[in-house]
């Protein structure tokens, strides 16, 4: 057993590295092309085509106000964007509220029974009349020219969707704080995976479709309450191209606390993990490229390496101390601590792992921070990212595997 659980350990281990050494490989590879100034290389938007905002709320009078005007400053004419808001049956003020824009030309307001965010959005497809459309998280807000930054990409007939940057706004909590260093983090990782055309979701905050997508593929599903993740696997099944436009920002306000920010991720992952289950005959199947041999594996890989080796390094902490306490109640405490060398560290394979990990973790934060604010600078935020999600993740990604395991649902709240 102790020979298998050393053979898991370094197999885990080299796995890990290597998709993280991928990352930071494939960007530098590509980093002239990725850092240019915006006026280098913006496509020129030579038509302005009509779309559709839609947007699905459920119990948000507190944050929906700021989203529909973040949508209506927007740096486009008012005559080619619509704008649809849709309470999906919410139990607090969110539909008086909602009412101050119902004169407004451009905007439309939805109301039905609770069915869950794929339904309010399938409720908005269902009107649509233009030739794109985007969705919007009813807690997100968007810079003024995101649009006109990310549907230049469309030139390129074979995209189907693009979906921006989402940056954490104005953080209050060393909760908030580390989730800032991880956004900016995932800024890098959608980046590598477009690059390659492996993204796995076209989260809520502004992916921009195609009309035709819907006509190809059909509208929302469940999707075990990721309907942006069952959207994009069902893409990559269909081969529609998604990229990612990182000079485009849309800004979210994250969990405040880690309970609240534990909750949300369980369901973020079990909902990952749910989705592969539902789409597994695509991997390792060529049909599908490096969404299938590397987006979904690797995805797979860095879920088990973490538990694995969280349980591992659990393992050899106690085991260590176990043997010291034996030790000194052999020998005793002055002899067993005369003959520590305390400048000595127990460089065993576990503790080699995790240094290599942390560094490569550290230079992902930092590009990070260099596509998203423009500087590959030190922050706090990254302290705080690596001490809060070094011993909070691996416990929601074990109880993500353990909801799909045991076919455990998981609640949007």
């Amino acid at each position: 057993m102790a020979q298998f659980s050393t053979i898991a350990f370094y197999v885990f281990s080299f796995l890990s590295v290597y998709v993280q050494v991928f990352f930071i490989y494939t960007f530098f590879e590509n980093r002239k092309k990725i850092l240019k100034k915006d006026d280098e290389k913006a496509i020129e938007l030579t038509s302005e085509p009509s779309i559709t905002v839609i947007v699905p709320c459920w119990n948000e009078e507190k944050a929906i106000v700021k989203t529909i005007e973040s949508l209506l400053n927007l740096d486009y004419p008012k005559d080619k964007l619509k704008i649809f808001i849709i309470d999906d049956g919410s139990s607090d003020k969110t539909w008086e509220i909602i009412q101050i824009f119902k004169d407004i030309p451009n905007i439309r307001l939805f109301h039905k029974k609770n069915g869950g965010k794929y339904t309010a959005l399938n409720l908005g497809l269902e009107n649509l009349s233009t030739e794109f459309f985007s969705c919007l998280d009813a807690d997100s807000t968007v810079e003024p020219k995101a649009l006109k930054k990310m549907l230049p990409y469309f030139h390129n007939q074979e995209v189907m969707a693009v979906i921006p940057s989402a940056l954490v706004t104005k953080p209050e909590t060393m909760v908030q704080r580390a989730q800032k260093a991880e956004y900016n983090m995932a800024v890098f990782f959608k980046k590598v995976f477009s690059l390659i055309g492996g993204l796995h979701v076209t989260p809520g905050t502004l992916p921009i479709y195609r009309k035709k997508v819907v006509d190809l593929v059909g509208g929302f599903r469940h999707g075990h309450n990721g309907e942006d993740m069952e959207m994009a696997f069902r893409m990559q099944k269909n081969h529609l191209k998604i990229v990612q436009c990182h000079e485009a920002v849309v800004y979210t306000i994250p969990p405040a606390s880690i309970k609240v920010l534990y909750k949300q991720r369980v369901r973020w992952i079990s909902a990952y993990l749910g989705n592969i289950l539902d789409y597994k005959n695509m991997i390792f199947n060529k049909e599908y490229g490096n969404f299938a041999w590397f987006s979904l594996p690797s995805g797979i890989i860095s879920i088990l390496a973490v538990v694995f080796i969280f349980f591992q390094s659990i393992y050899s902490l106690v085991e260590f101390i176990a043997g010291k306490i034996i030790k000194i109640k052999t020998v005793g405490l002055a002899s067993a601590g005369s003959n520590m060398d305390w400048f000595t560290l127990n460089f065993n394979g576990v503790l080699f792992t995790m240094i290599i990990s942390y560094i490569l973790v550290t230079a992902s934060l930092f590009i990070g921070n260099r596509l998203a604010e423009g500087k590959a600078k030190f922050s706090s935020d990254i302290l705080y990212f690596i001490g809060i999600y070094s011993f909070v993740a691996p416990f929601w990604l074990m109880k993500a595997v353990y909801n799909t395991v045991f076919s455990k649902g998981t609640s949007w709240r």
